[in-house]
């Protein structure tokens, strides 16, 4: 068994037509040179419907989060409510430590709670989300997890039941710490997550403002207020670090998640975020690659009554390509194989995978499309015979091809 990866080329057309279909829309599809640079260290516009990586820059580098991180506090929180171990109607303390290193005497943003004071779990929510309140971010942490430290672990672990590697977390609310790092890209696919598990509960991070012991606030994303269509999600800012944020917006009917981190200011922040955002909405069109259930390539099948097996997708394979391009994408049908006979239909067994020159764009995962039952004595004597035979290929003729 290896890992196959099959270029998706005219030349496997002869095992369908949609092989050929693909070939041939990826050989005359193109993704321009990007048309501009951002000042920004770090950041990523991904279309939220089809996941394309429409730009990016050192989007796996990692960065310091600052209140970027409540995103996944709000997350842990959401799925507590959608869990029923919460309720919205639900009153949590204000503890001392709540009190004293996220509230009024710690300076920083705050939804002001008081202290030894109890305050419904919705509130909680709008000061985590709207005012960045570090006492709302603690306050739900210490419910939840019974300690600040405690919710932070969860919160790496529920990073990594995400499939979301580029983010550790040491706290609830920002607080610097070299150990608490994320990257663009994760925090983007976070967005992303969250918004596509939680629409009930996602349009707390659009309202404007917040008041709270007669103290309103407004949101502090300024591209609320912008005619851009952002409804929602976090900046953060640490004066060594920079200035970051994560923001989703929406024309069209299209959505579109941004991540970026270490503006030098608020203002370059906002500028540089406005300004992706729209070279997005206006540079890409959306293109239908495959629609469910479509054949996109096939498996090879050892011992089977056959040697193949199809390969679909569950949803239409859509990406975003510019309007205006020469540079051609490549894709690729990535499985471990060859898939050993019975074969099933409806198990996932392969991604398929996209790029733009040498960066994945897109990518998704194939199921069997057929049952593929064991095949005669003879057949799987000679499967075995050709499986040797590649083998030996591989490890002493490609393997010494420079």
């Amino acid at each position: 068994m290896n890992l196959r990866a099959l270029p998706i080329l005219p030349k496997i057309a002869g095992q369908g037509a949609a092989a050929l279909l693909v070939a041939a829309f990826l050989a005359g599809s193109a993704a321009a040179d990007q048309p501009f640079q951002t000042s920004v260290p770090s950041a990523i516009l991904i279309d939220a419907d089809t996941q394309t990586v429409l730009f990016e820059k050192n989007a796996d580098q990692p960065s310091t989060p600052a209140s970027t991180v409540k995103i996944m506090t709000a997350e842990l929180v959401f799925e507590a409510l959608k869990q029923g171990k919460l309720k919205l109607d639900d009153t949590l303390p204000i503890s001392e430590n709540a009190w004293r290193e996220g509230g009024a005497p710690a300076h920083g943003s705050t939804m002001f709670a008081s202290l030894n004071s109890r305050v419904p779990v919705e509130d909680l929510i709008r000061g985590l989300v709207i005012v960045s309140g570090n006492d709302a971010a603690i306050a739900l942490a210490e419910a939840l997890a019974g300690s600040e430290g405690a919710f932070a672990t969860r919160m790496t672990e529920r990073a990594r039941e995400l499939g979301l590697n580029g983010l550790t977390f040491t706290n609830a609310w920002g607080n610097a710490d070299p150990e608490q790092r994320v990257t663009a890209r994760d925090m983007a696919l976070l967005a992303a997550h969250l918004i596509r598990t939680f629409p009930d509960l996602y349009h707390y991070f659009g309202e404007k403002d917040f008041t709270w012991n007669n103290i309103k606030q407004p949101n502090r994303n300024p591209l609320l207020t912008m005619d851009i269509g952002c409804d929602g999600l976090k900046t953060g800012n640490i004066d060594a670090n920079g200035y970051g944020i994560v923001a989703s917006a929406v024309q069209d009917g299209q959505r579109l998640i941004l991540a970026l981190y270490g503006a030098k200011s608020a203002k370059e922040r906002e500028n540089e975020a406005v300004r992706i955002l729209q070279w997005g909405f206006r540079s890409f069109q959306a293109k239908t690659l495959f629609s469910s259930d479509e054949v996109v390539g096939y498996a090879r099948v050892y011992g089977g009554n056959q040697g193949s097996v199809p390969l679909v997708a569950k949803q239409p394979v859509k990406i975003l390509v510019p309007r205006e391009s020469d540079e051609r994408l490549t894709g690729q049908i990535v499985y471990t194989g060859p898939l050993i006979a019975p074969v099933t239909s409806g198990v996932d067994v392969a991604q398929l995978r996209i790029f733009r020159g040498g960066s994945e764009i897109y990518q998704t995962s194939l199921e069997t499309a057929g049952d593929v039952k064991k095949g005669s004595l003879s057949r799987r004597a000679l499967d075995a015979m050709l499986e040797y035979v590649e083998e030996l290929f591989r490890k002493y003729v490609l393997k010494n091809d420079h």
